[in-house]
């Protein structure tokens, strides 16, 4: 089963990275994503259009989406997808995680998005690393006539042009059990509802985890709701250290406030790299000199899974 997992996610990974994106048929069973829908219809139901060029007024965006339906978890920690996220992201960071969930519904009437590349929201660029990687889940079918997401294959490899011609766009036609995974250097777009039947779905993207996050997970999922997560979960919304001792509370890894007693008073604990602490060692024995270079490499050394531009 290991085995199968790794080809599966090697196979998906090396598309993924080739062409910017590529669609996993048949991912997850229906029923579980029509059950996902039916958690979320009332949230749907009230949630108001957005407002601005960007979002679109008529579409219907809303978040915290493991909090609305217990099964969104499993979305979240599949292991397919966190492997070919960890192939593509993995090599630049400690670990990933969430940038945010994303429940999105576009309305008869809904103009197709300006296109764009997710990276964009971090102002600094690093060649061959990438940043994100956006995990779209249809609800409902995508069509190029409801809004189906437009992909601009290999726009990853052109990241110096702004804007690419639309007709170089695919539509990324989906039925409930299918996934989209492209890089947060593709360019893409929501497309425009042509139909009087909305498209939703939703958007579960992963980041690198030393970027601040576009939504704020310990503000979406406090300790009294992320207690019932579990660990990979939790550590995946935000309760995780991030090796150098980022993202911690009271100097430690935020794990533990999803202790049952939750204390504050414990002190702090060091969370470093191996590098890091061999180097701590050898300063201790007096082995740091010119040239000295820890056995265990400061920084990720393995090839990072993205391309440059």
């Amino acid at each position: 089963m290991l085995m199968t997992l790794e080809r599966n996610a090697a196979h998906w990974t090396a598309e993924l990275v080739d062409q910017g994106y590529c669609i996993i048929r048949g991912a997850v069973a229906r029923s579980l994503v029509a059950e996902t829908n039916q958690d979320l219809a009332e949230s749907f139901a009230r949630t108001a259009r957005s407002v601005g060029p960007f979002y679109g007024n008529n579409t219907r965006r809303f978040h915290g989406l493991l909090a609305r339906s217990p099964r969104v978890a499993e979305f979240v920690a599949h292991d397919l997808i966190l492997a070919i996220v960890n192939e593509v992201l993995g090599p630049n960071c400690d670990h990933v995680q969430l940038n945010l969930t994303q429940a999105i519904e576009i309305v008869q009437g809904g103009e197709a998005q300006p296109p764009h590349r997710d990276q964009d929201m971090w102002p600094l660029r690093h060649p061959g690393v990438e940043y994100l990687v956006n995990v779209m889940w249809p609800f409902s079918s995508y069509t190029e006539e409801n809004g189906a997401t437009l992909i601009w294959p290999d726009s990853h490899r052109r990241q110096a042009e702004i804007l690419l011609p639309p007709e170089e766009a695919v539509a990324a036609e989906m039925q409930p059990g299918d996934v989209l995974l492209f890089l947060g250097s593709t360019l893409h777009a929501g497309g425009a509802n042509l139909t009087a039947h909305p498209r939703r779905g939703m958007i579960i993207s992963y980041s690198l985890g030393w970027l601040k996050p576009y939504e704020l997970s310990w503000l979406a999922y406090p300790p009294d709701i992320a207690r019932s997560f579990s660990p990979k979960v939790a550590a995946l919304a935000g309760y995780q250290a991030h090796r150098p001792n980022l993202g911690t509370h009271e100097g430690r890894c935020p794990s533990f406030l999803l202790q049952s007693d939750g204390q504050c008073d414990l002190g702090a604990i060091d969370a470093l790299l191996p590098a890091q602490e061999e180097l701590i060692a050898a300063y201790r024995r007096g082995d740091v000199g010119p040239g000295f270079v820890p056995e265990t490499a400061m920084v990720h050394e393995a090839e990072p899974a993205g391309v440059s531009s």
